[in-house]
């Protein structure tokens, strides 16, 4: 995926550089003291409780833990951990390929990887080893995915799985209702036309991807899931969703914990309705809106990254569109070339915006109060490999007590050496 943004020191990753990434967790320490007593039991009892814990702590350099009192006990599980991995091959079902990775010292922890994907349907319900981390059912031409074809024994215990390619065109209410420790689903490149209520409801999921299908109308409510409050991304790109149902205020479930999401290349004419979830990072890219209304982004205040690129039906931005959007710091207007300004004020309200990009677009030249409603832009992308960046100029004499350094963006070829500057 992906919640109030502050202002951050750290450089901003543009659109272009990176695909909506989550941010940085952090693991309980009940889970981690956990998984370290998971250590001296046998195999087949510590996958279920383990698993979800070495798939997420297996690259240590992109985690942090908190663990308050019992910091030697996470310091040791973590130095088994780091101790290095081996990876071997096993035996698996016929045509399937699968690979186990041991963890730690004494190779005490391990994790099982299935590939069955290219098989061909007769392939499920398909056995696996109990300790199974992922399972891969790719490319397989199923037509259909229920509780029978994963409730064997070891499905139980993935946390990843791969549906990916296949020929499904519905999914039963309760398919994924044993898979109680499944973090990551991909059903993507299918025929899906439409998604049962909580369908998602028994997984700890934080990331499915259902791009590249045939859905038409999406409730919100359908992501709800046994999350415990983790961030949730979600992936519909590439459907042919013209309205997405806002999650009722009155549910009884809680409102899904989605942080990113993804609605670029779909056929929305207007942007929904999104209130009240904990977005962080959102995508419309492609889609044939017409206008963006008063109060389109509302309930959205923690949103930091907006991308609107390449839309097909918008001709002019109206001024404040954006003032909802307090926290954003990056915004993605490229590739819009009928696209018209209804004056800087278009911008206001965006007090930590500090990346913009209005490469392919007709929002050239930059007008010169930009920099007055957007004090925190730090860079603009104006064409191809032309960019410019936030410079404040010093007079050749010293500044009169209260008076304010001049700020102005230097324009330049990011590929070629740096050309004469174009100032504001």
């Amino acid at each position: 995926m992906f919640r109030g943004s502050q202002p951050s020191s750290q450089p901003v990753v543009s659109f272009q550089q990176r695909r909506m990434k989550p941010p940085t967790p952090h693991l309980p320490c009940e889970v981690l003291s956990l998984a370290f007593l998971g250590l001296r039991q046998p195999l087949s009892l510590r996958s279920a409780v383990m698993v979800k814990t070495a798939k997420r702590l297996s690259g240590l350099t992109d985690f942090t833990v908190r663990c308050p009192g019992v910091t030697m006990l996470c310091t040791l599980f973590l130095l088994l951990l780091a101790l290095g991995t081996v990876q071997t091959t096993r035996p698996c079902f016929p045509g399937c390929q699968c690979e186990e990775e041991t963890f730690g010292l004494f190779d005490s922890f391990s994790l099982i990887r299935v590939d069955c994907s290219s098989l061909g349907p007769h392939i499920v319900p398909v056995p696996i080893p109990l300790d199974t981390a992922h399972l891969d059912l790719s490319s397989n031409r199923l037509e259909t995915v229920n509780e029978s074809v994963l409730g064997g024994p070891g499905y139980t215990t993935l946390a990843g799985l791969d549906l990916s390619h296949n020929l499904l065109t519905s999914i039963t209410p309760t398919a994924f209702s044993r898979l109680r420790y499944l973090e990551s689903l991909d059903l993507s490149h299918n025929g899906l036309a439409a998604l049962p209520a909580e369908v998602f409801t028994s997984s700890p999921l934080s990331d499915i991807n259902l791009s590249h299908n045939r859905l038409r109308e999406v409730s919100i409510s359908a992501f709800t899931t046994h999350s415990q409050g983790r961030a949730l991304h979600v992936d519909l790109s590439h459907n042919l969703i013209h309205r997405l149902l806002p999650y009722p205020a009155r549910a009884s479930l809680s409102a899904p914990t989605i942080q990113s999401l993804n609605l670029s290349w779909n056929r929305l004419r207007a942007v929904p309705n999104l209130r009240d979830l904990p977005l962080r990072y959102l995508s419309l890219d492609g889609n044939p809106l017409a206008t963006i209304n008063p109060g389109a982004f509302m309930g959205l205040a923690g949103l930091t990254h907006l991308s609107l690129a390449s839309l097909q039906g918008i001709l002019q931005l109206p001024p404040h569109g954006f003032r909802e959007l307090p926290g954003l710091q990056v915004l993605d207007l490229s590739g819009n070339p009928k696209l018209k300004w209804a004056g800087a004020e278009v911008f206001s309200g965006l007090g930590l915006l500090q990346e913009l990009d209005l490469s392919g677009s007709s929002l050239v030249p930059l007008p010169e109060t930009l920099l007055h409603h957007l004090p925190a832009l730090q860079s603009v992308s104006v064409g191809q490999d032309v960019q410019c960046r936030r410079l404040v100029r010093e007079g050749a004499y010293h500044r009169q007590p209260g008076s304010s350094p001049k700020v102005v963006l230097h324009c330049g070829d990011t590929q070629e050496s740096a050309r004469g500057p174009d100032i504001l």
